[in-house]
């Protein structure tokens, strides 16, 4: 007996299976993605959580502190004052549960070429312990001497003239770079972007002044 001829496929019908194709592909090739991810996922934070601290040594020594301090975060309402729009995150470092010292990113946004990122290490008393410079555009050869590799080599960088500074127990007009009347040396030709970072600074310390209470009684 002659089994029955199959009927062709319509247009539809094989529309509706290609479709059908491609909608599992899709999903299985997502499933794979998504499975990747997760799998790598603590390795990419652990990897980003490497490099913040590696910027962080920069500033606050280990040996100040014991306790796991990107996990020790207080989130303040937007400021202004460390020239940013989103929240203020600032890290504290404690040593035997008391605080020590408190981290925090601020931006000087008038640079020559834009914005100035810094990364800032305080003492609860609100005395610089470091500063680095994290990110800017600013010229090479003249306005990059902000940062601390540029200065390698030298007495001392440029950058490290803050350390042990205390803008909030010091004159305003002492910062300012010494051809306006301040304490700070620049480079000749070079005034706005050493500017641009000693106001940021200063800013940054009078508003973690201005906060203190509430940054290290927060739980």
């Amino acid at each position: 007996m002659t089994p029955p001829a199959r009927k062709p496929l319509t247009a539809a019908r094989m529309a509706a299976r290609t479709a059908l194709i491609l909608f599992l592909f899709v999903s299985v090739f997502t499933a794979l993605l998504a499975g990747a991810y997760l799998w790598t996922l603590p390795s990419i934070e652990a990897a980003a959580a490497e490099e913040k601290m590696k910027l962080i040594d920069e500033v606050l020594p280990r040996e100040r502190y014991d306790n796991e301090l990107l996990g020790d975060a207080l989130v303040l309402d937007a400021a202004p004052e460390l020239g940013v729009d989103e929240p203020a995150r600032i890290l504290r470092a404690r040593k035997n549960g008391r605080i020590e010292a408190l981290v925090l990113e601020a931006v000087a946004p008038d640079g020559y070429a834009g914005r100035i990122r810094l990364l800032l290490a305080l003492d609860a008393g609100g005395r610089i312990i470091g500063v680095r410079v994290i990110a800017h555009k600013e010229t090479p050869g003249l306005g990059d001497y902000i940062e601390a590799r540029k200065g390698r080599g030298q007495a001392r960088p440029w950058i490290t003239q803050f350390d042990g500074l205390n803008p909030a127990a010091t004159d305003a007009r002492e910062w300012r770079v010494k051809k306006d009347g301040g304490r700070f040396d620049a480079m000749a030709g070079a005034t706005v972007t050493p500017r641009a970072v000693i106001k940021a600074i200063r800013k940054a310390a009078l508003f973690v002044a201005a906060n203190r209470e509430r940054i290290l009684a927060s739980p």
